[in-house]
């Protein structure tokens, strides 16, 4: 599929099609985005709640439409894109990946579900320049933070268990105490 024809049946899938599923295009192959289920609203929310009280003068959009991959000839919707307030002001459904600082992809707690789009998705944000990754993994209990994107892949990894307190470097530069996540494990 071309991208150009990813774009047009996107924005006249019908509304009710946008209440049920989002459509992405990852790795010149068209996606679904499954509709988030209450666990993965509620860790959505805990981090919006974060990003308020730690950074308010950055915003986290949850489902931005983001072009991404080399070229910028991916279309992704991560669960969030951090950047500062008003990037994406007068965008359209899909805003470059400049400015955007983090991206959050939370996993779905089905075993194996979602694996090899986040794996491609993780390596299109690196691609993109997005300097910082953090992978959400229900079914693990845990997160991971991909930063130092070079050549579509993040130079540095590090993975916490459910409850430690993570570090999210610069440019993001905030600590998160992760124990509320167990919570909503699984």
């Amino acid at each position: 599929m071309h991208l150009d024809d990813f774009e047009e049946l996107a924005y006249g899938a019908p509304e009710t099609v946008w209440l049920t599923v989002w459509l992405e295009f990852i790795a010149g192959r068209l996606q679904v985005k499954p509709p988030a289920d209450g666990n993965h609203s509620c860790i959505l929310s805990w981090l919006t709640r974060r990003f308020l009280i730690e950074r308010p003068d950055r915003g986290l959009y949850a489902y931005r439409g983001l072009k991404t991959e080399h070229a910028e000839a991916g279309r992704y919707l991560p669960d969030a894109a951090l950047a500062p307030r008003r990037t994406f002001a007068g965008h359209g459904e899909w805003s470059p990946s400049d400015g955007v600082l983090m991206t959050v992809e939370i996993a779905a707690a089905a075993p194996g579900k979602d694996l090899r789009n986040l794996r491609a998705k993780r390596d299109g944000y690196a691609a993109a320049g997005i300097p910082i990754h953090v992978l959400i993994g229900r079914e693990s209990e845990t997160v991971a933070v991909y930063a130092e994107p070079v050549h579509g892949t993040y130079r540095c990894r590090a993975t916490h268990s459910y409850g430690a307190t993570v570090k999210l470097p610069d440019p993001i530069g905030i600590t998160l105490d992760t124990e509320k996540l167990k919570d909503y494990a699984g």
